[in-house]
């Protein structure tokens, strides 16, 4: 009897499983990624998601947010040069060991491996979405409180002065600084529920 109810109980899971394993995972705002590489993006995001220990959601608020709503590779910011899913600037492409240019020519679903690389020192280290967009946009902050200043309107130096009129958009109750709780507020309003 022992080994009738063993079988029973491996059949029943391999069906289980099997249902599962042919169903497609849904994310937070697959709906939006181009149905062409759908599949593919939301398969390697999980993946990607999983050896990075962040909620695969987590990933795909920031390259939503990073991307206006597109999943492109090739999406650019004008102002920045910036690029892609995470809007790589040209330093930390070259850092990445390519360029804008080649990144903009991968497919999204390519373009993952250097998301992954981008992140990668960060590993155990984001604790929400919060952290994860923190990463891309000012990871030296990573980790300070929600009152830290990021960038001034008056910062001491022109890079400063120029990141905050790049970003001035966050800049939330237009006090001329960018904080923390600035970004978390501005992200907050793409973060469905429960994500």
């Amino acid at each position: 009897m022992k080994s009738f109810a063993l079988v029973l109980l491996l059949a029943v899971s391999g069906i289980l499983y099997a249902d599962t394993a042919r169903k497609p995972q849904t994310l937070v705002y697959s709906e939006l990624v181009p149905a062409t590489y759908r599949a593919a993006f939301v398969s390697e995001v999980v993946t990607v998601a999983t050896r990075l220990q962040v909620k695969p959601d987590w990933l795909m608020i920031v390259i939503r947010f990073e991307t206006a709503g597109t999943f492109r590779a090739n999406v650019r910011n004008p102002y920045s040069g910036s690029v892609g899913l995470i809007q790589f600037i040209p330093t930390t492409a070259t850092r990445l060991g390519t360029t804008p240019g080649k990144l903009s020519a991968m497919s999204a679903v390519e373009q993952l491996a250097y998301v992954e690389k981008y992140f990668a020192p960060y590993k155990g280290r984001m604790r929400d979405v919060y952290d994860v967009y923190l990463v891309v946009f000012a990871p030296a902050f990573l980790g300070k409180p929600d009152s830290q200043v990021l960038y001034r309107a008056n910062g001491k130096t022109p890079l400063d002065r120029r990141r905050y009129n790049l970003n001035k958009v966050l800049d939330v109750n237009r006090d001329g600084l960018i904080t923390i709780r600035d970004v978390k507020q501005q992200i907050s309003r793409f973060v469905p529920a429960g994500s």
